[in-house]
């Protein structure tokens, strides 16, 4: 999805923080900056390495990728250790990479430019664009599309033009595509994309919404609408499209840097939650156990934490036979740390509430619980290997109680926000 770097996560702004302000936002260069950007007056060799350099942000700002290109190549060369220019430059060669007919020189293009942010990232370079662009760079440069090879020859035509900005001719090309397969994800994101980079912000709505009906189930086309509706100031249907984003993969840590971002972008925060339940269990189905707790805790406390342990080591013991006899070996499971949080709830001071008054882990546990969200809690906030088993099975049944979980605790509200729902009425399956 090499067309998309301006898109992925909020695109470029993530880099501004702490460094020269790379990919900032400027004005266009004027048709005499673009034949000479540096000054008329005599400068320096960094001097000039630095208005190059401004000046391919600009041009990378704006979308100008194949522009940036050249620029990018000789500055590395000028500088091979400057970790912006790096990234840049594979970040540009990406893109470019989708104009290469022959498909061995465009896959050695995608492996040099993954080797190019690999180094970006080792010299200290950190933004959630680069991550993203390095998790969706296969190691091996390969880049498949789904479909028949007319619906991928379509996509990749489409691909070459979106990358020289001719916006409407690949939208001509991916609709291709997706005429020839109406199922196909990539074609209808693609459109929206297309829609989007040439600022017909409804048409590219509509077309993430159609990819969001052929799959529910893949996050990119929630991410981009939320992006799309971040920058355009519709901050409450941005952050229902980022919660329904982690919904759809949350294990994908795309989703909460896209979620976290949102949050930034409207000066917030996400709200860690998390039970300590000062307990160590062993993974391998043995009774071993271990409770950490205070000298001073209270004897109420100790209760509660021996009850969380003992129900736990029961599931080790035979629970899990009765409850999954299709397994052949143990595994931590969200039925089991559900049983084992509603049993130490239970033993809460019902008729004392300040005994729990001082502890945040026993209040917040006291909240889930009163709110009937202890599934969402575990499987989202507090997953392991073997809880992450059960997430899809219960998405399919519960997604807007998944959605409303982390409205409720995670994710913070704006004065607009606040006033939609999350979950619309297709986000919630029977």
């Amino acid at each position: 999805m090499q067309r998309n770097l301006w898109l992925v996560l909020f695109g470029v702004t993530l880099l501004q923080a702490g460094s020269t302000g790379l990919f900032a936002q400027g004005q266009a260069p004027t048709r005499d900056e673009r034949r000479n950007p540096a000054s008329e007056r005599q400068s320096s060799p960094q001097e000039v390495f630095q208005q190059q350099k401004k000046f391919a942000a600009v041009l990378f700002a704006q979308n100008h990728h194949l522009e940036a290109l050249p620029i990018y190549q000789d500055l590395a060369k000028q500088s091979p250790g400057d970790a912006e220019v790096l990234f840049g430059y594979g970040a540009c060669l990406i893109d470019h990479s989708a104009t290469v007919e022959d498909p061995e020189a465009a896959r050695a293009e995608r492996l040099q430019a993954r080797e190019l942010l690999l180094q970006a990232k080792q010299l200290g370079l950190n933004s959630g664009l680069l991550e993203n662009l390095l998790e969706l760079s296969p190691a091996d440069g390969s880049l498949r599309y789904p479909g028949k090879p007319e619906v991928v020859t379509e996509i990749q035509a489409g691909e070459a033009e979106f990358v020289k900005n001719n916006y409407l001719e690949a939208i001509e090309h991916y609709s291709n595509a997706f005429k020839l397969d109406p199922q196909n994800y990539p074609a209808a994101l693609f459109i929206g994309d297309g829609y989007f980079a040439n600022k017909d912000f409804a048409k590219a709505g509509e077309w993430y919404a159609k990819a969001i009906e052929v799959n529910p189930d893949v996050e990119t086309a929630y991410r981009y609408a939320a992006d799309m509706y971040t920058k355009n100031g519709d901050q409450a249907k941005a952050r229902q499209m980022a919660i329904r984003a982690v919904v759809a993969e949350p294990y994908n840590t795309r989703t909460w840097r896209g979620l976290a971002q949102w949050a930034v972008m409207n000066h917030l925060q996400l709200a860690p939650v998390h039970i300590n339940t000062h307990n160590e269990i062993a993974s391998d189905g043995s009774a071993k156990s271990t409770i950490h707790w205070a000298p001073n805790s209270s004897a109420n406390i100790l209760v509660i934490l021996m009850t969380y342990n003992g129900t736990r080591q029961d599931w080790h013991k035979e629970e899990f036979k009765k409850n999954f006899p299709q397994e052949v070996e143990y595994r931590h499971t969200l039925a089991e740390e559900v049983a084992a949080l509603k049993a130490a709830a239970f033993m809460l001071p019902k008729d004392k509430p300040e005994a729990i008054a001082g502890d945040p882990d026993l209040m917040l546990l006291k909240k889930l619980c009163d709110a009937e969200m202890l599934e969402p809690y575990v499987l989202l906030s507090a997953p392991d290997r073997g809880i992450a088993v059960d997430y899809i099975p219960y998405r399919e049944k519960y997604r807007a109680r998944l959605e409303q979980y982390l409205s409720d605790f995670v994710v913070p509200v704006t004065s607009v926000a606040s006033s939609t729902p999350v979950a619309s009425p297709s986000s919630a399956k029977p």
